[in-house]
């Protein structure tokens, strides 16, 4: 590749790296905002779903101004959608704000997703355009492990949800700045009669050799007239066994979603902030680990991926998926975590229950008096055999003790199953989901014709 080529693909992956990032901050940024705006249950999903449905209302109109505009302009605008958003989401201390802010990031992010890969394919050559189009997906792993990191670094400092959320400016700028020296697709040129346009751009890009780029300027005019004699219903008929494809793909992209990693994601720190992690700051370090394993595991993926094949590796994913989540069920029973409470912070801070009003049922306790939060491991013996002491009870210290080992145990064994589960989504849904919807979805705008459409048999005599 060249050194254009390069350059190009790297500064369309900043799309994934924003889009991870804004995925990663979620959930220790809630845990702030919820203390400083006395946020409700509902307005803290409010503020988490608010990015999914500005992602939502893009995908419904995404795909005519990718092909009005192009896939360069379309990032030039996502950039624009993010900076606007985060200004907007930080400049004002409301929940209205935030919920604006936030789908207008949503919009932008979700924008660049399916721009970045688009343009990324059309300018890379078919010798390296896989490798190239999955950078997107190294750097959204690492735009998650970063945000994870940034919630931490800002967890304790005064308006450290506003820093966190401003971090990701500088790579859109970044992004705007470079574009605007970039060439567009040599794809879309042609599909807008720019042939000569197109011709310049691929030379450039691919450092000369007129006869190659005379050819594969060729079969980007031969693909553009044949992907015009189809239409998109063709997608829902049984001619080269689309349908069956189609659905395929839309059932991996279901399970991506409904496997409940954007859940994990979304709320790592209030769901480790339950199970014993003792303040904020320690919950929010804790999930920083999600974004490291969600690194360690992509990097394999891609690269083994073309050897072991994609069925193996959703096939073990859903398997250690299935077993983390099970272990993780059983430990939340085990350590009584009331998770009706999760999304609660804790205001009753200097306030102690005994074990006897620990155990006891929902509906003989106020739920608004106990927080997940309140677990054995926030006592000491010493506290607990006081309360006991006032109540005409009596509990042993050594007792105690065994209940304070028992909370540290299932909340370091709460956070491994987490991990696990990240980690079997990594290898698993995370990459190769899009390798297994690419001849669906992207089928007309990747690869040749001759590929997407099988020839017919020759009819017998």
């Amino acid at each position: 590749c060249s050194w254009l080529v390069l350059l190009a693909a790297a500064t369309a992956s900043l799309s994934g790296l924003m889009l991870g990032y804004e995925m990663g901050l979620t959930s220790g940024v809630v845990l702030q905002l919820r203390k400083i705006l006395s946020l409700s249950c509902r307005e803290q999903e409010l503020l988490v779903s608010s990015q999914l449905f500005g992602a939502l209302l893009v995908c419904l109109a995404g795909g005519p101004i990718l092909d009005r505009y192009g896939r360069r302009c379309s990032l030039l605008l996502s950039a624009a959608l993010v900076v606007g958003g985060t200004v907007v989401l930080i400049a004002v201390t409301s929940l209205v704000a935030l919920t604006l802010g936030r789908v207008i990031v949503g919009m932008g992010t979700s924008l660049s997703g399916t721009a970045a890969c688009l343009y990324i394919a059309e300018i890379s050559p078919r010798e390296r355009r896989g490798l190239l189009v999955t950078l997107y997906e190294l750097m959204l792993v690492v735009g998650v492990m970063l945000g994870f990191s940034c919630s931490y670094a800002f967890a304790t400092t005064p308006h450290g949800w506003a820093y966190t959320f401003g971090l990701v400016i500088p790579p859109a700028l970044l992004q705007m700045g470079a574009l605007l020296f970039l060439p567009p697709s040599p794809r879309f040129l042609v599909s807008q009669g720019k042939v000569e346009q197109a011709r310049v751009v691929l030379a450039r890009m691919r450092g000369g050799g007129k006869e190659n780029v005379a050819g594969e300027l060729r079969d980007i005019q031969v693909g553009l007239k044949e992907e015009s004699e189809h239409s998109f219903w063709e997608l829902f008929s049984a001619k080269a066994n689309l349908r069956l494809r189609l659905l395929t793909g839309m059932s991996l992209v279901f399970l991506q979603q409904a496997t409940g990693q954007p859940n994990i994601l979304s709320y790592a720190s209030p769901l480790l902030r339950s199970v014993g992690f003792n303040s904020d700051a320690a919950a929010t370090l804790a999930s920083t680990g999600f974004g490291v394993v969600k690194v360690v595991g992509t990097i394999p993926a891609v690269l083994l991926v073309d050897r072991v094949g994609t069925k193996s590796f959703l096939c073990v994913g859903a398997v250690g998926m299935g077993i983390s989540l099970a272990a993780l069920g059983t430990l939340t029973l085990q350590s009584r975590t009331h998770l009706t409470s999760l999304c609660k912070s804790q205001t009753l801070e200097n306030h102690t229950y005994s074990p006897w009003e620990l155990n006891s049922t929902s509906t003989e306790l106020d739920s608004s008096e106990i927080f997940s939060t309140q677990l054995p491991s926030h006592w000491s013996a010493e506290e607990a055999q006081k309360t006991d002491g006032e109540s005409g009870s009596f509990w042993d210290s050594d007792r105690g003790r065994t209940h304070l080992e028992l909370s540290s145990s299932l909340k370091w064994a709460s956070l491994i199953s987490l991990l696990v589960y990240v980690a079997a989504f990594s290898i698993s849904l995370g990459p190769t989901r899009f390798l297994e919807c690419r001849p669906v979805f992207f089928c007309k705008q990747i690869l040749p014709p001759e590929l997407w459409i099988p020839a017919a048999p020759p009819e017998s005599p």
